[in-house]
């Protein structure tokens, strides 16, 4: 998943032009979800009824594989995404600590955005940095060994940029 998101309007007309290209193949809707999802950065509530109407399904159905799938959010996220490991590995090194860390420097909770649009919280449950960790990822950048302090060097550090290892 890309975590530079689509920053285009909505658009009823770009909702037409997707379902053209994306309607006759098999498992459209999600296409059409990833596609709308990729363009825009997230899937606009008012693009629900316009998915729906171009697929023949209810709003319901559309509504709810939206909800199901944990990379469609409703809300325009977070200028840079932070995405926290929760796998066992991470969590056994210390990755409660520092998702409570973080919750408490950002203001926000998982699925959340802060206020001022620059950070959403992402969970996820395994980014192969096992070794390494706890484990974050940054934007595109994936950081391990993470503490606490680490992290706040990472994220509010002007002269912190790149990848670490």
């Amino acid at each position: 998943m890309n975590s530079t998101n689509g920053n285009a309007a909505f658009d009823p007309q770009m909702i037409d032009e997707i379902v053209a290209g994306l309607a006759d193949k098999p498992g459209a809707l999600m296409l059409v979800l990833h596609a709308v999802n990729e363009r825009v950065g997230y899937i606009p509530v008012e693009a629900v009824p316009a998915i729906a109407r171009a697929l023949n399904l209810s709003r319901a159905e559309v509504h709810g594989v939206i909800s199901f799938y944990h990379d469609f959010r409703t809300e325009r996220p977070g200028r840079k995404i932070i995405r926290v490991c929760r796998a066992e590995s991470c969590q056994a090194m210390g990755a409660v600590a520092l998702a409570t860390h973080i919750k408490e420097r950002l203001g926000i909770d998982f699925g959340q955005t802060s206020a001022n649009g620059d950070f959403a919280l992402e969970p996820v449950y395994c980014l192969g940095n096992c070794a390494c960790s706890p484990a974050i990822v940054v934007g595109d950048d994936l950081y391990g060994r993470v503490t606490p302090d680490r992290f706040d060097q990472i994220l509010f550090s002007p002269s912190t940029s790149g990848r670490s290892r």
